[in-house]
């Protein structure tokens, strides 16, 4: 073998390998480097992505109850008569027996919140909101006939109801509106609500109120609405999720069969609610504290303060290296749709 030929097969030498190796570990971190940045970039939209939708589902929901305030399901201009045994009219003290509580918000500087007494779990110094409406269940009295204090109601379509004994319940036309509480339920394809004395305060549905036995005598026409009364509050509560404690947007409803309130874990990672009122004929939103007539608030905004709530992991990374979550504050106005002129 030739000296060139042998120069040709000869193999390579260490500073070459060396080099080669050098070039590679440079390429590599290049790739790692990039593989992590975008690792970051996806785990930081993810989180993004995670605030957005808990602040769009918080703000749908919200701003729906807000809208549906006061809400009687008839143009009557609040003329109601509430003859429940437990209303103001009779020294009541239950929250949700009070229609003049229809929207009435709690915060710094005002008592404590009757429809949260009992839910335990509200994050101190944060707002809440009390609402009270008409639900929307499509009921509609055929009959109402006074002498046995009965409403007969419409063929029902399908068999989801609620209706009960005791149920709290609103019943309206374009003149007036009455608030009262089933004494009876008989279930049917024609279901039948009694509004006897053992859960009123008159058998006379009409307005003014009249707290006797006969009281404002009313009958309402056929195909008036009817429907149970809707009773929450919102609040932001902490949640039992994992070892670490987080807080949530809650809505406590009550039973009005029995006057169980029940909280409700709604959107989770809301750590903040500040909550604003415009009332009628004034150009500034103010605090529940500086609210004179709560009957005349119709323009609700509400500020949250939403964290991501699959953990600090998917956020970004301090200077020290730690996970930190992503928050972000949003806020959005809802009028009082019924109190707008």
């Amino acid at each position: 073998m030739n000296r060139r030929l042998a120069k040709a097969v000869a193999g390579f030498t260490l500073i070459e390998l060396m080099v080669a190796m050098l070039l590679g570990l440079i390429v590599i971190g290049g790739i790692t480097s990039v593989f992590l940045a975008n690792q970051q970039v996806y785990r930081t939209n993810a989180a993004l992505g995670d605030v957005q939708d808990n602040t769009r589902m918080s703000f749908e929901m919200l701003a729906q109850n807000i809208r549906e305030a006061g809400l009687l399901g008839c143009g009557n201009d609040g003329q109601v008569a509430n003859v429940l045994l437990d209303s103001p009219n009779n020294g009541g003290t239950h929250w949700w027996a009070n229609w003049g509580n229809a929207l009435v918000g709690y915060g710094a500087g005002t008592a404590a919140n009757p429809a949260l007494a009992t839910v335990g779990n509200q994050v101190a110094g944060t707002d809440s909101l009390m609402i009270l409406s008409a639900a929307d269940g499509g009921l509609s009295v055929n009959t109402q006939t006074t002498s046995t204090a009965t409403f007969t109601l419409n063929a029902l379509n399908g068999t989801g109801t609620d209706l009960a004994a005791k149920k709290i319940m609103i019943v309206c036309d374009p003149w007036q509106a009455t608030i009262f509480q089933a004494s009876s339920y008989t279930a049917g394809t024609n279901p039948v609500i009694g509004f006897a004395l053992t859960t009123n305060c008159s058998t006379g549905l009409g307005y003014p109120t009249v707290c006797t036995a006969g009281g404002n005598a009313y009958t309402y026409a056929a195909n008036s609405p009817i429907a149970t009364l809707a009773a929450g509050a919102w609040y932001i509560g902490s949640n039992p999720a994992g070892t670490t404690p987080t807080t949530s947007l809650y809505l406590a409803t009550v039973d009005t069969t029995s006057g169980v309130v029940t909280a409700q874990e709604m959107v989770r990672g809301v750590t903040a609610m500040k909550i604003m009122y415009n009332m009628v004929n004034q150009t500034d939103f103010v605090a529940a504290s500086a609210v004179t007539s709560w009957s005349s608030v119709d323009a609700v905004q509400v500020n949250l303060t939403v964290q991501q709530s699959s953990g600090p992991n998917a956020g970004t990374y301090g200077t020290n290296g730690a996970a930190t979550a992503i928050q972000r504050s949003y806020i959005v106005t809802s009028t009082v749709r019924n109190r707008v002129q």
